[in-house]
């Protein structure tokens, strides 16, 4: 077993697990961690607790100590200086004439490590970039091409519902979405209604789609032909949360019917 915490690096935003080992540290709290890679600060984000081995990552993080007055202001000043970096990255790839927009840039706590995260729509030959780049801050240089999900990840935003993205709040990884998904739960196939502000589906689609799944049994599939106590007629829609479908009967319109009432499909 071993004593660990969550933790969250600034540049990622990915939910990785740390060794706490007797520091004390609580959620919200600037930790310094050590990995393979070198020196990084982390904020924690679940409190310590025991997990077996077997169940954690073999490249774990370690805490080296709860951050001090010290290293938060270093962090700040890496934040400013790597602000100021990015403008010249910008300036540099302009002058070389290479198709890409940048997003962020991040220097690691030990400033061994200055990381600039870009998009572009195509493979991007950058290598003069990061020499000259190596060059100016006489750091190791790493550029890393995202995609529009990262994008919208780092940055931030208001989603559709009005609340701020899932992706930027408290999703660590990205799940698979499908066009299926949308379908499954009766949802107009229109890019403005089931797309994000990245321009890919809805991360939200995934939350309620086994609900959807699980409710929808039972029920028959939507143009399905069934006989009512009023006659045949042809599913038109169904709606799970008042546990009945509605028929069209044509000439004596729609009615709805219960989904007690169903026992089977026309012939």
């Amino acid at each position: 077993m071993k004593k660990v915490i969550g933790i969250m690096l600034p540049i990622s935003k990915s939910f990785l697990y740390a060794v706490v080992n007797d520091i004390e540290c609580e959620v919200g709290d600037i930790v310094i961690v050590e990995s393979e890679s070198g020196i990084d600060s982390a904020i924690v984000k679940k409190a310590a607790y025991l997990e077996s081995e077997e169940n954690l990552p073999t490249d774990l993080y370690s805490v080296v100590r709860k951050a001090t007055k010290g290293d938060i202001e270093l962090i700040a000043d890496n934040n400013t200086k790597a602000v100021k970096a990015l403008d010249i990255a910008k300036k540099y790839s302009k002058e070389l004439e290479l198709d890409m927009s940048f997003v962020d840039s991040f220097y690691t706590f030990d400033k061994s490590q200055l990381i600039f995260s870009f998009v572009a729509d195509n493979r991007v030959d950058f290598r003069e970039l990061a020499k000259k780049l190596a060059q100016k801050y006489k750091t190791r240089i790493e550029l890393r091409q995202i995609g529009v999900r990262d994008k919208a990840k780092k940055i931030g935003g208001l989603g559709p519902c009005g609340l701020f993205l899932c992706c930027h709040t408290f999703l660590t990884d990205f799940n698979s979405v499908s066009i299926n998904m949308a379908k499954n739960q009766f949802l107009a196939l229109n890019p403005s209604k089931i797309n994000g502000i990245c321009g890919r589906l809805l991360c939200c689609l995934g939350y309620e789609n086994d609900l959807y799944t699980e409710l929808k049994q039972g029920y028959p599939k939507i143009g399905t032909m069934v006989e009512t106590s009023s006659g045949t007629g042809k599913v038109s829609s169904i709606d799970v949360f008042k546990g009945s479908f509605q028929v069209d009967l044509k000439d004596k319109g729609f009615i709805d019917v219960k989904k007690e009432d169903y026992h089977g499909s026309a012939e």
